[in-house]
């Protein structure tokens, strides 16, 4: 369905009649802006601190991806899309700088201005910027690229539309936003929308665009050639109108990114060491010792590479539906992290190399902190002492097993909560309640993930054990989504990378929204006034001690809410790769993380 353009403006004048407001008589327009301070860069920055200005441009690089896709829009909710496109195939306003927490530079606007207290931001954008057709990127484009995604696009774009109170065109180039809600962090990810050409979906329905249609872009890359479960392919825009910019230079130096799609994560790998894919990101650390031994490794020709970083360990393991019972009763959720043998499973999977998430935060200075909260972290959750989860206050850990596969301490604490929760086993050994229903659940996974099948299978023997018994499904990746989708799911895996910078995301992430509304990132159905609180608190820190005490205290109640069965953090990235792919020497504070491979890395003989 077409939508209708800019129901939600407040003033929208041609050239004719622009409204040229004097919205900037108390600001002046500046090149970036960060969070908390300034930003680290001066208006004349020669590139940003982590790229390599004088990087050569040319090569390939060759990824390989498991499953499939059958849609090349990465900005809305339906279909399958290669996770790339959104970061690589689109320009928005402002450019982020993964060396500094949060800080923006001016990309396609060449100039950002607030009010004193970031009730409104305004953007310039530059002359100069241009689709990859040649068409110039217009203050129309912008507005409809708002309009839509806020509207039709993925629900991650519509909880920042909704604290829009009017967006106006201010000038030729200018547009200006003001916001009918506190939220510092507004301006800043409002400047984050990906803009698209308005033109090319006139008569299209955007919502609902799958292979057909290859969207419009600004951006360095564009799709060149692709083949739905095979292979989608990336190339350098020669006539890329950004070159010169600052925040550009000793990027996107590579001539082609081309995505080479496998059955599952073992073929992939067998495509690198064959040398058809030409990096391979290992998650595994025993399969990186033990299984990187192949002969381009022994000749040269492949190199591995282990990268530090300073970011939060997010979370990664098996996320509960607390919308379905029995996962609505806490206590059924804690008996079953109790009941996961990480110890026994880290041993057999990784040879007990890899660290355990320990809360969401966890390897950052965002992290909870061990024991009783204490000081502004207390402060702010007092108020909410009543639905708080024990441990919140007090201190919670997760359980440790002794590393025997029978893990007995901990499979006699899950009967022992179990039972408290009304779930006893019967004659025949199997775990029911009052009425006599058994508790059972599935298990969802994606097709092609071959270490989590592992994972789960010797957890089911654990749960088995405690009477409990379970079905695993596996299913290809376009149901996968679409079970997700729509919460259509008892356990499943779950991943959520968190930055040092956390803000108006966490809202999707663990808000109350969505409980019932899909697309949602709140998987486990999540519904926390003190969450939300904390997030709150977060976004409208004037401080960096308060926005400190509020995430650790949000990491508190997100960790003893017990919603995932955490599993391994990588707090190192391994990558191995050709050794024609290059890298800068200077490592940005978020390591090897989004915008980082394939946008700084460049290819050179040799």
């Amino acid at each position: 369905m077409r939508q209708e353009f800019l129901t939600k403006i407040g003033v929208f004048a041609l050239a004719a009649g622009i409204s040229l407001t004097s919205s900037a008589l108390n600001a002046e327009p500046m090149h970036g802006i960060a969070m908390y301070g300034q930003p680290a860069l001066p208006q004349d920055f020669v590139s940003l601190p982590y790229a390599n200005p004088d990087a050569p441009k040319g090569g390939k690089i060759v990824t390989g991806e498991t499953g499939g896709y059958d849609s090349l829009n990465p900005h809305i909710q339906k279909g399958s899309v290669p996770w790339q496109l959104r970061f690589i195939a689109y320009e928005s306003l402002m450019g982020r700088s993964w060396d500094e927490p949060f800080t923006l530079y001016g990309l396609l606007a060449e100039s950002i201005e607030t009010g004193p207290n970031r009730e409104w931001v305004e953007f310039t954008l530059r002359e100069e910027a241009r689709f990859s057709d040649g068409s110039p990127v217009t203050i129309e484009d912008v507005m409809w690229s708002y309009e839509t995604l806020g509207t039709a696009g993925h629900p991650r774009y519509h909880g920042m539309w909704k604290k829009v109170e009017t967006m106006e065109q201010t000038g030729p180039r200018s547009v200006k936003f003001t916001f009918n809600v506190e939220d510092r962090e507004a301006a800043l990810i409002i400047g984050m929308r990906p803009i698209l050409k308005k033109a090319q979906w006139d008569n299209a329905d955007f919502a609902a665009s799958g292979t057909d249609n290859i969207p419009i872009s600004s951006a360095p890359y564009v799709i060149d050639d692709f083949e739905p479960g095979r292979f989608l392919s990336l190339k350098r825009n020669p006539d890329y109108w950004g070159n010169d910019l600052p925040f550009r230079r000793g990027t996107n130096n590579i001539d082609e990114v081309r995505m080479e799609f496998f059955a599952d994560g073992t073929a992939a790998f067998e495509a690198f060491k064959a040398g058809i894919v030409t990096t391979n990101r290992e998650f595994n650390a025993q399969k990186w010792d033990t299984q990187y031994s192949f002969p381009a490794i022994e000749t040269g020709d492949v190199v591995k590479s282990i990268l530090p970083h300073e970011r939060p360990s997010g979370i990664t393991g098996f996320v509960m539906n607390s919308r379905r019972a029995p996962f609505d009763d806490w206590r059924v959720r804690d008996a079953l992290i109790h009941a996961f043998n990480f110890e026994f499973i880290n041993q057999t999977q990784t040879g007990g190399k890899q660290h355990r998430i320990t809360s969401y935060f966890s390897n950052s200075v965002l992290g909870m902190r061990e024991g009783p909260a204490d000081g502004k972290v207390r402060e702010f959750l007092e108020p909410f002492a009543a639905e708080l989860l024990p441990g919140a206050l007090d201190g919670y850990a997760l359980p440790k097993g002794d590393g025997s596969e029978r893990n007995r301490a901990n499979i006699a604490k899950a009967d022992a909560i179990l039972a408290d929760a009304g779930w006893s086993v019967n004659d025949s050994g199997q775990r029911v309640n009052d009425a006599g229903d058994a508790l059972t659940f599935e298990i969802l996974l994606r097709q092609g993930s071959a270490e989590n099948k592992a994972i789960i299978d010797i957890y089911t023997q654990a749960l088995k054990r405690l009477g409990i018994e379970t079905t695993v499904t596996t299913v290809e990746s376009a149901q996968y989504k679409e079970r997700t989708n729509a919460y259509d799911f008892d356990m499943t895996y779950y991943r959520r990378g968190l930055s040092l910078s956390p803000g108006n995301e966490q809202n999707l992430y663990w808000g109350s929204e969505g409980v019932e509304k899909p697309g949602t990132r709140n998987w486990m159905g999540m519904n926390s006034p003190a969450a939300e609180a904390m997030i709150d608190k977060l976004l409208n820190s004037e401080t960096r001690g308060d926005f400190l005490a509020a995430t650790r205290a949000l990491d508190r109640v997100l960790t003893t809410g017990r919603y995932v069965i955490p599993i391994y953090q990588w707090n190192i990235s391994r990558i191995a790769h050709s050794k024609n792919l290059k890298y800068p020497d200077n490592m940005p504070i978020y390591g090897d993380w989004i915008g980082w491979q394939p946008d700084v890395w460049w290819y050179e003989e040799g």
